[in-house]
């Protein structure tokens, strides 16, 4: 800039006249605003990213507002700021954008806003904020990150539908009952640690008071509600919606009164256990929000490692977009061992199973595995009265 300062003097000094003397002053002012600007410190902007809430559902909008205070009153062409997002974040629909051209002038105290129209599931981190000043003629510009952490968990989205048990073990058929699942309270059995979900009534006092630990009764059940849920990770197109019918399932059980565990192999491997009350179905909406699907084996080798070591007295539930034969094979030999087993395949929406499913469906069905084909953004009907049977 300082060599543009003295070839432009040195042209008025040698050619003379006014129109090079008018273009040195001209250009002057520029200049000197760009040294200005080179003195000028980015380190006494102070950046806050202001976010409503830190927990929201698969598909709600969010809004941000930024705000951005400096020490001291420059004059300021104009301030670019962009908001770093993780990729999630960076692709979904924006209303307005991240990334803002403000004009601050002498002003202090400035803010702008930026809304994501639907957000995806996951856990989504903001690390940093770019900021760049600059001249009017674009000769000179200046850039920092600010670092500003956040954070925000998503959710999936999930269906409100009743869950019904799909079988009685005490009656011959399938009943579906619509009152809350009740435990059998007449038989004691023994006592237990407290588990998160336990009524108070529960309470053994002279074992709470003997042991200095809160102890629950053990019931006799003559019929379990619980349900253990095996959710496929493979990489489907149908994964959002098979993390979102697992979610709106997991809700609906414990709503119902009945306890439920999960079983999930992505990059790692998590098994929740049966469990009730609101904060189990918190640990298991968490780890939903985080689940990828990056499973490199098939569901039906999930079983063969990890389903032998599933309760008897549960219901056994699937759920994947994806039916093979070795899956209903596998399915039907865990049945014969274990009991209820119950496979709900997810299609998108409006989406017809191919020809092979069909017979496959048909196969599982004659084996004793209830195959129940749900539709994406109608989970309404996998317990609705048509599919009971």
């Amino acid at each position: 800039m300082l060599f543009l300062i003295l070839l432009a003097f040195s042209y008025a000094m040698f050619q003379g006249g006014f129109v090079s003397w008018f273009l040195f002053y001209s250009f002057l002012p520029f200049a000197v605003y760009c040294v200005a600007i080179s003195f000028y410190s980015l380190k006494e902007f102070e950046v806050t990213r202001v976010l409503l809430k830190s927990d929201y559902n698969a598909g709600e909008p969010l809004k941000v507002t930024v705000k951005i205070k400096r020490l001291r009153k420059f004059p300021l062409f104009y301030l670019l700021i962009e908001d770093t997002l993780d990729d999630p974040l960076k692709y979904a629909s924006q209303h307005q954008k991240a990334k803002a051209l403000l004009l601050p002038g002498l002003k202090k105290e400035f803010s702008y806003e930026y809304i994501i129209d639907e957000l995806p599931r996951g856990e989504h981190f903001f690390r940093s904020f770019t900021l760049r000043i600059g001249d009017p003629l674009g000769l000179f510009e200046k850039e920092r990150k600010v670092p500003v952490d956040g954070k925000i968990i998503v959710y999936p989205a999930y269906s409100e539908f009743i869950y019904r048990p799909f079988e009685n073990q005490y009656d011959q058929g399938l009943t579906a009952s619509r009152e809350r699942v009740q435990r059998d309270t007449t038989m004691v059995v023994g006592v237990r640690d407290y588990q998160p979900g336990d009524r108070f009534s529960w309470i053994n006092w002279k074992a709470t008071a003997k042991r200095n630990e809160i102890m629950t009764k053990e019931f006799e059940q003559r019929q379990s509600h619980d349900v253990f849920v095996v959710m496929d990770c493979v990489p489907d197109k149908r994964f959002e919606a098979v993390v979102s019918f697992t979610a709106s399932l997991q809700r609906a059980t414990l709503k119902k009164g009945a306890q439920t565990g999960l079983l999930t192999i992505s990059k790692e491997r998590a098994s929740f256990p049966i469990r009730g009350g609101e904060r189990h179905l918190q640990e298991l909406f968490y780890h939903l929000a985080k689940i990828e699907a990056k499973c490199l084996i098939p569901l039906e080798k999930v079983l063969e490692t990890d389903g032998l070591f599933i309760q008897h007295s549960v219901s056994f539930m699937l759920v994947t977009a994806q039916l093979t034969k070795q899956l209903v094979e596998k399915a039907s030999f865990l049945g014969q061992r274990k009991g209820s087993i119950t496979l709900f395949l997810i299609k998108g929406q409006k989406e017809a199973p191919a020809e092979g499913e069909r017979s496959l469906i048909a196969i599982a069905n004659a084996r004793g595995v209830r195959v129940i084909m749900v539709h994406e953004g109608e989970f309404t009907a996998a317990f609705s009265e048509v599919n009971l049977r």
